[in-house]
This record gives C-alpha cells, structure tokens and sequence, in this order.
C-alpha cells in the first residue's frame, strides 16, 4: 500500500475503503475547521489521526460520526455515498460508533442504564439483567481487574472508570455488527497498565477485520499501534503514510512543532527548592504510619501510581485546607486548582474563553469596587498569547473550544492567578505534545519564581519532570523517590507491590 499527503492511495488490487471522505470542508463563522479534507480507512486497518489542538481532528470525527453535517464533499461509507443522509442513526447502522473525549454518559444512571441508552434493543422484560451481562463481560474482556460493578452510579466513578465504561458500551456487541470505532484521545484519563490492555484489545479487535481510527496526543501509542497515520494541521491533511516509516521525532515535526530531546539539561531542574520551607503538606486519611506528602517553594511535586488510588483526593483534602482548618493537610500560601476533568470540575461553560481564564484573579481586578474591564481584556490578550489559545476572539464561548484549548484555558486561569500553590489533576488530558512543552517549560520557569506544584499524572513522562514523587497505593502513600531516583520500573513496582518501601 502507498500513501499520498492530503490523501489517500492504495494498489489497484486493494479492496475499496470502508471509509473514504474526499474533499470534506467545514467552517464556523469566521473559523475554517476542515478545508477540503480527504481521509480513508480500510477494514483491518487501525489509522492514527495525530495533530496539535484545532488541527480539525475532532470535527473530522464528528463529521464521521453524524454528529456535524460538512459544508461540502464526499462521504463513502460500507460502498456508498452517504452526503446529504448521514446523521448517528445512519452512522449506527453503518456500523459507527465511537468514544469521544467529552465522556457522552449520564452521571444520574447507572452503568447498566448507560449501557440501555447506547443499545436501544435491550426493552423488554429483563432488559437490566441483560445490560448488566453486557457491559461487564465487554469490561471483563477489555479491562480486567476493572472494579466497576453494574449498578455504579455513573457520578460515582472516578473519570478513568467512567472512560473504561464509555469505551466498553461502543464496543460491546449491538444490533448491527461493529465495524468502525472512532476513539477520540481514549487514554486520556487510564493509567499506563489499563491503557494497554485497551490498545491489546485494539489490536486484537483490527486482526478480526474491525477498523479503528485513534486519535491520541500520547504518541507512542499512535506509533505502537497504528498501521497507518494521517497528520493534520490547519484544517488540512499534511501527511499520510504507514506508521513504520515515522519516527516520534519525525512525527512531531510533521504536526508543525520543533522535536525536543526528552532528556533535560541540568539548568532546566529546579534545585532551588533543597533548603527552602515546607509549603504545603498533607498525609492521606488512610495513611495511618506518619508518612506525608511535603511540597517546598519551588518544587514540583509528582503524584503517580495506577489511577484513583487516592492521589485526587489528596488534591481535594490540599484545596479544602486551603479554606478549612484540617488536621490532614497544611498550607503556607494561596492555591488554584487545575482540574482534569474539565466537564465536571473545570470549565464554566456558559461563560465565554476570556471569563473562564480571568474568573480565578477577579479580585485583583476592582477598581471603586467594580471590576476593570480593561485589566481583563489585558489578561485575556496576555494568556492567549502566552500559552497559545487557538482562537479568533477570547470573547467566544469557551465550548467554541477544542478539549485541548479548554485545557490550556485552566492552565492560564491558575498560572494568571495569585496563587502560589497550584494543584493539577492530571491536567494534560487531550493536550498536543507542542504545547505540553510549553506548558512544561512554563512550569519550570514559575517554579524557579518561588511557584510551588503538586502534580498528579497518569503518565510517567511527566513525572520525569517532577523533582520529588510520591507513589499511591489504595489511598496510601507507599513510595517516595528523588527526581535521581526515578525510574518506571520502580513506580511500577510499587504500584502493585503489597508493602511498598
């Protein structure tokens, strides 16, 4: 098979894709998503859809998925010209589905009434019994060891969990046979070990005859996973080949950003922090032999450890304590809270880009008791520059957004603010790698100002950015390592280890 930039070529023997969009173009308003976009994907074939924030990924998917009508072009799925009649229904039929970043399910209803809505054909007499069968066999089969019991509360569950619940209902068996599944950044929010038992089964999934597209900003896994890869930037196709002839690095220059070397200098690691007071410090409620986190002005502090394990909520107890007395945690300083759940816990999202960046230092901002507008349009100019906020107009509302500009505004909300603590909750989620190394290097440079961080992540990257780490365990602190003392191996192995040094 050969491949062409900004489209797509096959030997004349091949079969015809599955999919194939040709010339597909979308706008909103001033802002050009897609300008004339082609894409295929094959049966048995797993693409990798790679690009930075607002590349047009997401809307590309959407449009495969029914969910946005294109302005024009053509779209062929299963041998047919769909233009002018897609839509979800018609897409489910087609065999279609997907799991898109912004989790689609309903936090008042159980796991087995979320998978009743996916899968209209479970009526009837019975119909919970035979949901509950369904979705814990597919949670079984993709997730084992999940925890997740069919009569959990959607609102209940920790985000990885809801994520693991969302991916298992698009790919348990339905009313038509499945023959294309769209994830949209699916790892985002798993640990490493229960993001590899979902490509295992993307694999697995692709040599039975199934296709996939994967969007993921973790590159590694396009580059493990993906038979083929399709780079986008601008609303446009800038590379199409198989994933064997990318190298990370190439990859990364392909998408538009210049490859960093992922080993640091020593000028870039805070050192400063060594003698410097404890400014924040909490011990789990579970601990129970002393052991606590301690965070000193200036230090990045690593969280890790396999996901909901208690590293969240030892980042609530630190926020909490920041208003409240606590005999759990203490705090030297003001905080802001970067959430990773940006549905549930981060944006407003009635509010417009702007608003949701400044809300955070308003009370710096009054003037005779009234807000000043004009420092407020300075902020949000400042920010959007600062950290790159892909839009036309700050005054926009923020769901205008895609996940990853969403994420860069609470990232300018805290680092905007007074704060001299900040919280982050596995806050990378859908986040390029270009601008993860804006953000990084953004975080260096606060920490060298006095700026404290405590830093919860699901990938290990990140931690290797961190000076100091703590490991969790079912809610326990059970490992601490110096930035020289880290390696994968150990979190890992204290990770699952039952008495962790």
């Amino acid at each position: 098979m050969s491949a062409a930039v900004g489209g797509f070529a096959a030997s004349a023997n091949a079969p015809p894709p599955f999919v194939h969009l040709r010339e597909v173009a979308k706008s909103y308003g001033a802002v050009r998503a897609l300008a004339g976009v082609d894409f295929a994907v094959r049966a048995g074939e797993c693409v990798g859809l790679a690009g930075h924030n607002g590349a047009g990924k997401s809307t590309l998917m959407q449009v495969l998925a029914g969910n946005v009508r294109a302005d024009a072009g053509e779209l062929h799925v299963g041998g047919s010209n769909e233009a002018g009649r897609y839509s979800v229904e018609r897409a489910g039929r087609l065999g279609v589905r997907c799991v898109f970043q912004e989790l689609s399910l309903c936090p008042n209803l159980t796991v087995a009434e979320n998978a009743r809505i996916r899968h209209a054909y479970l009526r009837g007499f019975g119909w919970r019994a035979r949901a509950s069968k369904l979705i814990l066999e597919k949670l079984d089969e993709i997730f084992p060891g999940h925890g997740i019991r069919a009569g959990d509360l959607v609102s209940d569950l920790a985000l990885g969990q809801r994520q693991m619940v969302e991916i298992a209902t698009v790919f348990a068996p339905g009313e038509t046979p499945l023959s294309l599944v769209i994830l949209d950044e699916p790892t985002s929010s798993l640990d490493a070990q229960v993001a590899a038992q979902l490509l295992a089964h993307v694999r697995r999934f692709v040599s039975a005859g199934g296709s996939v597209v994967l969007i993921s900003h973790i590159l590694g896994e396009i580059l493990q996973t993906c038979d083929r890869i399709t780079v986008m930037s601008d609303g446009r196709v800038v590379a199409d080949r198989p994933a064997s002839e990318f190298t990370r690095a190439s990859l990364v220059e392909t998408m538009g950003h210049v490859a960093h070397e992922d080993a640091e200098t020593e000028d870039d690691v805070n050192t400063s922090f060594a003698s410097a007071a404890v400014v924040a410090s909490a011990a789990p409620p579970r601990q129970g032999n002393g052991r606590r986190v301690e965070a000193r002005r200036g230090e990045i502090v690593g969280l890790g450890g396999l996901a909901g394990h208690g590293q969240t909520a030892l980042l609530v107890l630190l926020q909490n304590a920041a208003r409240h007395r606590s005999r759990f945690a203490e705090l030297k300083g003001r905080v802001a809270f970067v959430a990773g759940d940006r549905q549930s816990d981060g944006v407003f999202p009635l509010w417009s880009i702007g608003e949701n960046v400044t809300v955070r230092s308003l009370r710096g901002m009054r003037r005779f008791g009234l807000i000043d507008a004009g420092a407020e349009r300075a902020m949000e100019a400042e920010w959007k520059e600062r950290i790159a906020i892909r839009t036309p107009d700050m005054g926009n509302g923020i769901l205008t957004l895609s996940g990853g500009n969403q994420q860069k505004a609470l990232f300018a909300r805290a680092l905007a603010s007074d704060a001299d603590i900040i919280l982050m909750d596995d806050p990378m989620r859908g986040v390029d790698i270009g601008t993860k190394q804006e953000v990084y290097a953004l975080i260096r440079g606060e920490a060298a100002k006095g700026r404290t961080f405590l830093w919860y992540t699901t990938e290990f990257d990140e931690l290797r950015a961190c000076d100091h780490t703590y490991v969790f365990r079912s809610g326990r602190i059970v490992a601490d390592m110096a930035r020289s003392e880290l390696s994968e191996a150990r979190v890992l192995q204290s990770s699952f280890a039952d008495d962790a040094a």
